[in-house]
């Protein structure tokens, strides 16, 4: 029999204790990775098709070869992962603010995540994603001003329900001009909401973007025996 539980990694960071975790579900006879910030559950690997619905909702708008894209929040991998599968990507940035966190992967403790860090595609920079598009200093670092075909965030647990208050900003017209600055034109931001569809927001959206529409993404939940459902909202420059 293996270990039931397993702490693999944790820090102090301005934001809270985060920390990693594997665990056996002897209900589900499967292993489970956690992160958790102090005592809150941030992502679970029991439920990813949403934070993999990002990538691919995200980048179906696009067309052409060679697109450049920013993963906002690294977590567990999934939607960095899934956007190296599609063959058109050229180069992923990945905008991370804890350095752990960006370690966990170049470490390879997330097997489902294997071959993220290696890939030739990726680059890691350690940032808060959210100064980055308030400053206008941009998310590559050694080409300010550089634009991208399609930013996909997952940090926040939907626009109303921050992990920081300075993040509030960000989910406002101003905030999102300032976001859609560092987008080609026909560029495509992609947001995870843990919440539903959210009028305000959409309205905030179309006020900036071309078209803007929210994915109710349902997925089987293993611990409840039915359904949850996750939010990805798309918008196109």
């Amino acid at each position: 029999m293996g270990v039931r539980f397993e702490e693999l990694a944790w820090r102090e960071t301005p934001i809270g204790l985060i920390s990693l975790r594997r665990r056996r579900d002897p209900q589900l006879d499967v292993e489970v990775y956690e992160v958790k910030l102090d005592d809150e559950y941030l992502m679970s690997s029991l439920f990813p098709v949403a934070e993999i619905e990002l990538a691919r909702l995200g980048l179906a708008a696009l067309s052409g070869q060679g697109l450049d894209v920013v993963v906002g929040g690294l977590g567990l991998g999934y939607t960095a992962r899934t956007a190296l599968c599609d063959e058109r990507v050229g180069s992923l940035l990945v905008v991370e603010a804890i350095e752990d966190v960006i370690d966990w992967h170049r470490r390879e403790l997330l097997p489902f995540a294997a071959g993220l860090a290696a890939d030739p595609r990726t680059r890691f920079v350690r940032a808060d994603f959210f100064a980055a598009v308030a400053d206008g200093s941009g998310f590559d670092p050694r080409e300010p001003g550089r634009r991208f075909h399609a930013v996909l965030l997952d940090v926040d647990h939907s626009p109303r329900n921050v992990l920081h208050p300075a993040h509030a900003a960000f989910y406002t017209p101003d905030g999102l001009r300032r976001l859609a600055a560092h987008l080609h034109p026909d560029g495509v931001f992609a947001l995870w909401s843990d919440d539903p569809p959210d009028a305000d927001f959409e309205a905030a959206l179309s006020e900036v973007f071309r078209t803007a529409r929210a994915h109710v993404v349902a997925f089987a939940n293993p611990l409840t025996g039915g359904r949850s459902a996750n939010t990805v909202y798309v918008a196109q420059r």
